[in-house]
């Protein structure tokens, strides 16, 4: 079967995750053109044709280290309407991480639901796809859009760390809240099946409301385990610190937090020097550039994440099956 020619593009402000992205598919990088102009507007054009082709555009979407999440949002959504100009058969958002994904539901009377914004915006400018990784309500996300969405999960990634890692400790993975249990049963399962062994599960109380966050109760069987609390991003950490301590007093041995995006806003780096968690593993879809010489912290593993979004797209490119790389 013939298929239309591949495009990978990424923005400035994503042009290492989109190198790295590109050498894993064995492709080169799309060229284009981007422009700023004195009043601070800008523009992005393509400069290899892309008239019938197949187009994915790379943008992970967290605000930093030069552009904010809006500025980054603004100059892909603007792109992929050039793309669409330009004659591109289809266009794929792929953004690792998508900005006001917390936002999907109203939590006070007027509130806006801004992950349904979202997705009018991209639909509005033509784009076919949307790919994310690990996104904060898998649901809610696919249920914004009307045109295709892939939610990806990071759980491959983290399974073969601990699997070539912590193979022979006895194991049990953690949800920090109520809201992350179904991401935390992915990986608990998956782990069951490549190490054909069981692996406990647990749960720690969380209560947010008004910015205040309360909530005492655990339940899980970390007795002498390595314990892995799993989550989609890690903000202050305060979230994962909680669940560690809980852990902790119910007699974990060892604690690893497995996150998909490290954000590490202010107050962070605390969570990080506290010894209730061991090592605090994240991908590379957000650069840790608010730590201070992340380079040289032994507790903290970067992996990327490349290989699983090459895949993802050389998979879309020849209409193939997604579904081991997906939430369900």
């Amino acid at each position: 079967m013939q298929h239309a020619p591949l495009r990978l593009f990424a923005p400035a402000a994503s042009a290492g995750l989109g190198r790295a992205v590109a050498a894993a598919l064995g492709t080169p990088l799309a060229a284009h053109e981007e422009r700023e102009f004195e009043d601070g507007e800008h523009k992005a054009r393509p400069l290899d044709t892309v008239t019938g082709a197949d187009v994915y555009v790379l943008q992970s979407l967290h605000g930093g280290p030069q552009q904010s999440a809006n500025d980054k949002l603004c100059r892909l959504l603007f792109f992929i309407g050039a793309l669409k100009d330009a004659g591109a058969a289809r266009v794929t958002a792929v953004t690792p991480y998508l900005c006001y994904a917390r936002k999907d539901r109203r939590t006070k009377p007027n509130d806006p639901v801004i992950t349904r914004y979202l997705a009018g915006m991209f639909e509005s400018v033509g784009a076919d796809a949307v790919v994310t990784l690990e996104v904060h309500n898998p649901a809610a996300f696919e249920n914004a859009f009307r045109s295709r969405t892939v939610a990806l999960t990071a759980t491959p990634l983290f399974a073969d760390y601990v699997k070539g890692r912590f193979a022979d400790a006895r194991l049990a993975v953690i949800s920090p809240d109520a809201g992350g249990m179904k991401r935390a049963e992915m990986l608990r399962e998956a782990l069951e099946a490549a190490l054909g062994r069981p692996v406990g599960k647990g749960l720690a109380e969380k209560h947010r409301s008004a910015g205040v966050v309360s909530g005492d109760l655990f339940v899980g069987e970390v007795a002498g385990a390595t314990t892995l609390i799993v989550d989609d991003l890690i903000s202050t950490g305060n979230t994962l610190l909680r669940a560690a301590l809980a852990a902790r007093r119910a007699g974990a041995a060892r604690v690893l937090a497995l996150v998909a995006h490290g954000l590490f806003m202010h107050g962070a780096a605390d969570v990080l020097a506290d010894p209730a968690i061991d090592q605090f593993i994240v991908t590379d879809t957000v650069p840790p550039f608010r730590l201070d010489r992340p380079e040289t912290n032994e507790k903290l593993v970067i992996l990327p994440a490349a290989p699983l979004l090459a895949e993802t797209i050389r998979r879309l490119h020849e209409a193939q099956s997604l579904t081991d790389l997906m939430v369900f």
